[in-house]
């Protein structure tokens, strides 16, 4: 099973940028989907973008992610990222990045980091 730390977050004024990373090791990183989550306060774990095994696929969560939200990957290196513009406050919460051993990016997710925080000020 691969194993992943994501890494990146921080705090972050309205309007600024942040570019999360996802480092694998072991398991078949270059074979599986990844994905990036994220859970506010208050509120349950929700989707925010994913990418396939090799690239070919993105999906996001809806058309504001899409706009502002970029989820790539390099194989050689074991990595993911999520690059993060314009962000909103609302963006606030602790992000996740898992990874899907079938593939496609749509799920289920059976490998999980262990989240960063990311704070965004008005």
């Amino acid at each position: 099973q691969v194993r992943l730390h994501d890494s990146g977050g921080g705090f972050q004024q309205a309007g600024g940028s942040l570019r999360l990373s996802c480092a694998a090791s072991g398991g078949t990183f270059s074979s599986s989907a990844v994905g990036w989550f994220r859970r506010a306060i208050g509120r349950e774990r929700e989707f925010v973008a994913s990418i396939s095994w090799n690239g070919g696929q993105t999906y996001y969560a809806d058309d504001s992610d899409r706009a502002r939200f970029t989820i790539s990957r390099n194989n050689a290196e074991n990595m993911a990222y999520l690059q993060m513009n314009s962000l909103k406050p609302e963006d606030t919460a602790v992000y996740y990045c898992a990874a899907d051993s079938g593939g496609r990016g749509l799920g289920p997710f059976d490998s999980w980091g262990q989240g960063t925080q990311v704070t965004v000020s008005s």
